[in-house]
């Protein structure tokens, strides 16, 4: 972690390795002249992975936001590392620079800012690292670079999304109305997960849908979905396989 950064980029069309060699000579410039030396900063080329569904985006953000816990003083304060933007995500600093635009990752969690931040927190601190480290790892590839950013319809019927996934996961919908069943919750957490990131629903409004059910629960299985979609290879591009079959 001390020998190297992780950067999340939306190149937007643009020439990455002319982007990371404008920053790396920045750096250089600056590190050099501070430290009175000459010469390269960092030893290699850099690596890097294209982004291109929205679970590996969860997945690679909550790498990076990972990062510093095997660092002294920082295990269970990931977030007061002054050199991670996890700090601005939960809303306890500043983007000083105005470079970030974390609203693209955390309206996947919820449209209230603060259940939207907390979900996030525990993405961040529970997810298992052997694995988010096994799906980000880096490879040598060749890659075309262009931005692919899609902007997220929100406003698609429940009942759709409801028929989906009782498809996907080969799950009878009527499970949904089960307790204390594995694959009934399964079943409700991801079409929680479905139903926040694609209706632009709040926990209220999800409890009126599903019915009996609380809005700390549908909070709970919110972070459910959001572990399956994680670790489970089965539901791990279950949002965009939605998103692409009602685009085709």
């Amino acid at each position: 972690m001390t020998t190297h950064v992780h950067l999340l980029i939306d190149s937007n069309g643009a020439d990455i390795s002319q982007f990371m060699h404008s920053i790396n000579q920045s750096y250089a410039q600056y590190y050099n002249k501070k430290h009175n030396r000459r010469g390269h900063v960092f030893q290699d080329r850099f690596k890097s992975k294209i982004v291109d569904t929205h679970s590996y985006l969860l997945r690679v953000s909550a790498y990076i936001h990972r990062n510093p816990k095997d660092m002294k003083g920082y295990k269970g304060h990931l977030e007061d590392y002054k050199y991670s933007s996890l700090g601005v995500y939960l809303g306890l600093m500043k983007d000083s620079f105005g470079i970030l635009d974390e609203d693209y990752v955390m309206q996947m969690f919820d449209k209230d800012v603060k259940k939207a931040r907390k979900a996030y927190l525990i993405l961040v601190y529970n997810c298992d690292n052997k694995i988010l480290k096994e799906n980000t790892e880096f490879k040598d590839e060749k890659t075309e670079y262009k931005s692919e950013r899609q902007i997220v319809k929100r406003n698609f019927d429940h009942e759709e999304i409801l028929d989906f996934v009782s498809e996907y996961t080969n799950i009878p919908k009527w499970q949904i109305f089960l307790k204390g069943n594995r694959n009934s919750t399964h079943l409700k957490a991801l079409y929680i997960l479905m139903l926040k990131c694609l209706c632009n629903l709040k926990d209220k409004d999800i409890c009126k849908i599903i019915g009996n059910i609380t809005q700390s629960r549908v909070s709970a299985l919110c972070a459910i979905g959001i572990e399956l979609v994680l670790t489970d290879d089965k539901y791990k591009n279950i949002i965009d396989d939605f998103i692409a079959l009602k685009a085709s």
